[in-house]
Protein backbone atom coordinates (compact mmCIF):
# COMPACT_ATOMS: atom_id res chain seq x y z
CA UNK A 1 0.00 0.00 0.00
CA UNK A 2 1.44 3.43 -0.85
CA UNK A 3 2.32 5.83 1.92
CA UNK A 4 -0.26 8.54 2.62
CA UNK A 5 0.51 12.02 1.34
CA UNK A 6 -1.25 15.35 0.88
CA UNK A 7 -2.23 15.88 4.52
CA UNK A 8 -1.58 19.09 6.42
CA UNK A 9 -2.84 20.66 9.61
CA UNK A 10 -3.37 24.13 11.05
CA UNK A 11 -3.35 25.07 14.69
CA UNK A 12 -5.71 27.86 15.70
CA UNK A 13 -5.33 30.18 18.66
CA UNK A 14 -8.26 28.62 20.52
CA UNK A 15 -6.57 25.19 20.51
CA UNK A 16 -8.53 23.80 17.56
CA UNK A 17 -6.60 21.76 15.01
CA UNK A 18 -7.93 21.47 11.45
CA UNK A 19 -6.56 18.58 9.37
CA UNK A 20 -6.91 18.89 5.60
CA UNK A 21 -6.28 16.51 2.75
CA UNK A 22 -5.70 18.38 -0.45
CA UNK A 23 -8.20 21.22 -0.39
CA UNK A 24 -10.76 19.40 1.80
CA UNK A 25 -11.22 19.46 5.55
CA UNK A 26 -10.69 15.93 6.81
CA UNK A 27 -11.05 16.48 10.58
CA UNK A 28 -11.52 19.18 13.18
CA UNK A 29 -10.04 18.32 16.58
CA UNK A 30 -10.63 20.22 19.80
CA UNK A 31 -9.52 20.03 23.40
CA UNK A 32 -7.79 16.90 24.64
CA UNK A 33 -8.06 15.16 21.28
CA UNK A 34 -6.23 18.05 19.60
CA UNK A 35 -3.47 17.88 22.22
CA UNK A 36 -3.04 14.12 21.80
CA UNK A 37 -2.97 14.54 18.02
CA UNK A 38 -0.24 17.20 18.18
CA UNK A 39 1.88 15.06 20.53
CA UNK A 40 1.57 12.09 18.19
CA UNK A 41 2.42 14.15 15.09
CA UNK A 42 5.60 15.39 16.79
CA UNK A 43 6.68 11.84 17.72
CA UNK A 44 5.92 9.97 14.52
CA UNK A 45 5.48 10.21 10.76
CA UNK A 46 3.09 13.14 10.40
CA UNK A 47 1.43 11.84 7.21
CA UNK A 48 0.71 8.43 8.73
CA UNK A 49 -0.61 9.98 11.93
CA UNK A 50 -2.92 12.34 10.05
CA UNK A 51 -4.19 9.53 7.83
CA UNK A 52 -4.97 7.39 10.86
CA UNK A 53 -6.68 10.18 12.80
CA UNK A 54 -8.88 11.12 9.85
CA UNK A 55 -9.75 7.54 8.88
CA UNK A 56 -8.15 7.91 5.44
CA UNK A 57 -5.67 5.11 5.99
CA UNK A 58 -7.95 2.35 4.72
CA UNK A 59 -7.47 2.74 1.01
CA UNK A 60 -6.57 0.03 -1.40
CA UNK A 61 -7.61 -3.59 -1.18
CA UNK A 62 -10.92 -3.16 0.68
CA UNK A 63 -12.54 -1.93 -2.54
CA UNK A 64 -11.57 -5.15 -4.28
CA UNK A 65 -12.73 -7.15 -1.27
CA UNK A 66 -16.35 -6.50 -2.25
CA UNK A 67 -15.93 -8.83 -5.22
CA UNK A 68 -14.28 -11.63 -3.22
CA UNK A 69 -16.41 -14.82 -3.16
CA UNK A 70 -16.33 -14.88 0.64
CA UNK A 71 -18.16 -11.54 0.70
CA UNK A 72 -20.90 -12.48 -1.74
CA UNK A 73 -24.45 -13.04 -0.53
Amino acid sequence: MPRPHGFSYRRHGDGTVVVTHGAHTAAVLRGERAERFLEEVERGDAQLVMARWTGNYKRGNERGARAHPRNQG
